[in-house]
């Protein structure tokens, strides 16, 4: 998995890019980097999924606990570009309920202005 980050008004975008699971590697989590910009005084999150081939159950969990760091701080965190694939995941686990998801990035950059 490789995450770069970038800063679009004051929103903090992850581009992510492979595969979200567990690694037997020691590396950097996406929740410890989400929980980095919170600690910065971030609070609007936007993951760009479009890169992303695979996630395991870990994966999803990494997603859930940035989602509720996020809200627990009053931020808003927002997903974009996902496959087929990944948001069948998300509604078996029933998390395209709970999750902002939007088709491109764009409008989910907009959508932080609007709330």
């Amino acid at each position: 998995m490789v995450i770069k980050t970038r800063e679009s008004e004051n929103v903090v975008i992850f581009d992510i890019e492979g595969e979200i699971r567990r690694s037997d590697a020691a590396q950097t989590t996406l929740h410890s980097l989400v929980k980095a910009q919170l600690d910065r005084g971030r609070r609007n999150v936007l993951l760009d999924l479009g890169g992303v081939e695979f996630i395991d159950s870990f994966g999803v969990g990494e997603i859930l606990a940035s989602y509720i760091s996020t809200q627990n701080l009053g931020g808003k965190f927002k997903l974009c570009r996902i496959s087929k694939k990944l948001l069948l995941i998300f509604q078996i686990t029933m998390l395209h309920k709970v999750l902002e998801i939007h088709e491109d990035c764009d409008r989910a950059l907009e959508s932080f202005e609007k709330a």
